[in-house]
């Protein structure tokens, strides 16, 4: 073979090679080629399996969300009723809101309908341009205007609707509080959710339209007397146009009715009885812990927090001197005055330091270091005095000796803090005073001085750190009505459902007792027929004087700095009928504070209270019956302090 033609079956071999490398890269990037479509169509599948079938409903639920707008239909709040259920003395009364839907407005009228309607509403239309300020002129998303608008308003603005187009209205219930005066601590009031509050109570389903109580019973069971809002859903376009007019509803649902342990009538007799001085009543039920009535004057007109005013009101209010927003019956702090010789005579009893049948000579006055105490009725004194009718006349000297020589300040705290003093008595209100009671260890650590005598001896007589709410108080006797047993006081009885005509009770409030104490039982037996002792024959036996209904009990009169001279706190607190069970029994507590001229009205508004409930009778026909008529209108100034 030739050198050329070996050449050529070289060079043709290589291209036959050449040619067969080429096919082969081809078959490859085919085959690569098509696992890679193949694989890339097996993905797309797989993730619209997964957003059809195994997401779909997540992102099905999510468009409905998008493409809807839920109008939220307020609940009715539930009602509050006394004890009686008669008529109820908070209920929801029918009123109107405005909201004006800005995007339907047509361009360029939005000031003439705002000025109208303005005009209609009797605001100022910058107080339309506040709530729908330029940025949010476009949207389709309600906004209210004004509420508590009257059904005469609305009829004025359906005539004129032609001219004003995007302006609608709602029924918006508000609240009614028929039992006005001293009801309004008790019950509290309501108002607009704050910032604050939602971000509390977001995550319990509150919203910024929602309604809340403030106060009172209306803020203490507000999760009760909500209820739960229904709603309307409608389909809507991204710019918030309805696209339906088949609206889904679900329904509000009311709150519950609450029913509380205040006996209305006993409310207004109470309320007379302590009449127009600063001051507080309680009453209560021994064996449960039930508020019969609960009185602080001055008291307000919770209906002015549903007005347009109820700014200007509430600063009003707040900057009154005589607070008159104040709950003095759980809320304010006095010194218990005498009141507080029941405590020291239980633990003289109790502690045998002093034999109650031992007397004590009461000169009028008696000295301690370099300061000179004098009793309240001042020389000659009382003269010679056992246990008992040192209770009775209400003798400094005695309580001053045996407490400051026998007892000792921390005995005498233990006993007040058996008693409940000091402490949180746990009513079931939003806010309460604790009281206190001071010891020598509180005493350095606060003003860096020695605990003296003489800051025993005040205490003594219930003077000087230590304070008690009127509460307080009224427990402490109940305590002794009850031989060492403290039931927590409360003013919720029942929870009633709204439906089936408010018959069905859901929950029924039990006693529940705070506190029983080692006191051994011929301790209190003692205690309690020397406080009826009080009433027959020492301090309280003309105005506590009752042919009805035996009474016993414990006055005191505190001393106050500052507010001037002959001018002290007037305290009474007994309960009756002495010889009866404590189921039977009722426990009042009234104070009358030193700014009202010097009466020494506690003890003639507890007889009143007392002779009314007993005999079932009205305060103008108790006042009768006790011949109290000559009292009424008359202020007694008294020489000097009374006890």
């Amino acid at each position: 073979m030739s050198r050329s033609t070996s050449r050529r079956l070289t060079d043709f071999s290589e291209k036959e090679a050449a040619q067969g490398g080429n096919s082969v890269r081809k078959s490859y990037k085919t085959a690569f080629l098509l696992i890679l479509i193949s694989v890339s169509f097996a993905l797309y599948a797989l993730k619209l399996f997964s957003l059809q079938i195994i997401e779909g409903e997540q992102y099905r639920v999510r468009s409905a969300r998008i493409s809807q707008t839920v109008t939220t239909i307020p609940a009715q709040r539930g009602e509050i009723f006394d004890r009686n259920v008669n008529l109820p003395m908070v209920i929801n009364t029918d009123s109107f809101a405005v909201d004006v839907i800005p995007g339907e407005i047509p361009p360029g009228y939005f000031d003439t309908v705002a000025t109208k309607l303005a005009d209609f509403l009797g605001i100022s239309k910058g107080a339309i341009d506040k709530k729908i300020p330029p940025g949010s002129r476009k949207s389709f998303s309600p906004i209210e205007i004004r509420t508590n608008v009257s059904f005469d308003i609305i009829s004025n603005i359906a005539e004129n609707l032609p001219d004003l187009p995007g302006v609608s209205w709602r029924n918006k219930p508000i609240r009614t509080y028929v039992e006005i005066g001293s009801m309004c601590h008790v019950l509290g009031y309501v108002g607009d959710i704050t910032s604050e509050e939602l971000k509390l109570m977001y995550n319990k389903g509150y919203t910024s339209n929602s309604v809340v109580g403030k106060t009172g019973i209306e803020r203490q069971y507000d999760s009760l007397l909500q209820g739960k809002p229904g709603s309307i859903s409608r389909t809507v376009d991204v710019y918030g146009r309805i696209l339906n007019e088949a609206p889904v509803v679900v329904p509000p649902t009311s709150g519950k009715n609450l029913v509380l342990t205040i006996d209305s009538a006993v409310q207004v007799l109470a309320e007379k009885a302590l009449g127009k001085r600063v001051g507080a009543a309680v009453v209560l039920k021994p064996d449960s812990g039930e508020i019969l009535a609960m009185v602080s004057y001055p008291y307000f007109d919770a209906n002015i927090f549903s007005t347009d005013e109820a700014s200007a009101q509430y600063a009003r209010l707040a900057n009154d001197r005589n607070k008159p927003m104040l709950n003095r019956a759980v809320n304010a702090e006095y010194p218990p005055a005498s009141t507080f010789k029941t405590i020291m005579s239980t633990a003289i009893l109790s502690e045998k330091v002093f034999p109650s049948e031992k007397k004590i000579e009461c000169p009028g006055r008696i000295t301690y270091g370099d300061r000179v105490f004098r009793c309240h009725i001042g020389v000659p004194g009382h003269g010679w005095l056992d246990l008992k009718n040192s209770l009775a006349q209400s003798c400094d000297v005695y309580y001053w000796t045996v407490g400051t020589e026998q007892l000792g300040v921390e005995r005498i705290a233990s006993y007040a803090k058996e008693f409940g003093f000091g402490q949180s008595l746990e009513i079931d209100l939003p806010a309460q005073s604790k009281g206190f009671v001071p010891t020598a260890q509180w005493k350095e650590r606060r003003y860096h001085e020695k605990w003296l005598g003489g800051d025993t001896m005040n205490m003594s007589i219930g003077q000087g750190y230590t304070l008690a709410t009127p509460l307080h108080v009224a427990n402490m006797m109940a305590m002794v009505c009850n031989s060492g047993k403290i039931y927590r006081p409360h003013l919720l009885k029942e929870v009633r459902e709204p439906s089936e005509g408010n018959k069905t009770v859901i929950q029924e409030i039990k006693p529940e007792i705070m506190h029983e104490s080692t006191v051994a039982p011929e301790v209190w037996k003692e205690v309690q027929q020397d406080l009826r002792y009080v009433i027959s024959n020492g301090t309280a036996v003309y105005p506590m004087h009752n042919n009805t209904v035996q009474i016993a009990g414990k006055t005191g009169t505190a001393e106050v700095n500052g507010v001037g001279k002959d001018h002290w706190h007037s305290w009474m607190v007994a309960y009756a009928p002495y010889d009866a069970p404590p189921k039977d029994q009722v426990v009042v507590a009234v104070i009358v504070e030193a700014v009202n001229k010097w009466e020494w009205w506690a003890p003639y508004a507890t007889n009143i209270i007392i002779q009314g409930i007993f005999n079932n009778q009205t305060f103008e026909e108790s006042v009768d019956a006790l011949k109290f008529r000559y009292l009424l209108n008359q202020q007694n100034a008294a020489g000097g302090r009374r006890e």
